[in-house]
């Protein structure tokens, strides 16, 4: 984990990413990263961003690397940390990508307690698919409830982890503040 990351923040990143990629930080989509020239580790972002452009007709996705970051995304951190383009998709820089992910999504409101375990988890729904909303909510698609992707009816996701689970580890980084 990039020395940058908080502890909380830390906690919280690697159990997304044992959902949605295995912890691996070279893997994408349907697992196709055995078909590439050569690892996402060792391409730049805009090498990545480019090639990024043909998954999701080729695939069925753009996610990419640990956090599973698709192509729009991407673009959006690109943006919003102020990368030239030209930094490596390395660990380090896809563990920073991820928590500025977090942050996006409310992470010091939820340290600071100043958003539930729900509303928070909510957000991270919404960010990672493979994690469930941990009460009933309008989703992206139709009405979800407990323990269901906020993209159920998409065809594509699903929750891989429980509610309590979910529950636990949102704890466990909030004990770290």
């Amino acid at each position: 984990m990039d020395k940058t990351v908080p502890s909380g923040a830390a906690v919280l990143l690697d159990f997304i990413a044992g959902f949605e990629s295995g912890g691996r930080y070279d893997v994408i989509y349907g697992h196709h990263e055995k078909s590439l020239p050569h690892p996402i580790t060792a391409m730049t972002i805009d090498q990545l961003l480019a090639a990024q452009k043909t998954w999701g007709k080729q695939w069925g996705s753009s996610a990419a690397g640990r956090y599973q970051v698709m192509q729009a995304t991407l673009a959006g951190l690109k943006k919003a940390l102020g990368l030239g383009g030209t930094e490596a998709f390395s660990p380090d820089l896809q563990d920073r990508l991820g928590y500025q992910l977090l942050k996006q999504r409310g992470y010091a409101d939820f340290m600071a307690r100043k958003i539930t375990i729900n509303a928070f988890a909510k957000r991270l729904a919404q960010e990672w698919a493979s994690l469930p909303v941990l009460e009933a909510t309008q989703g992206a698609h139709r009405r979800v409830a407990e323990g269901e992707t906020y993209y159920a009816g998409d065809r594509l996701n699903r929750a891989l982890i429980s509610p309590d689970k979910v529950r636990a580890v949102l704890l466990s980084a909030q004990a770290t503040a």
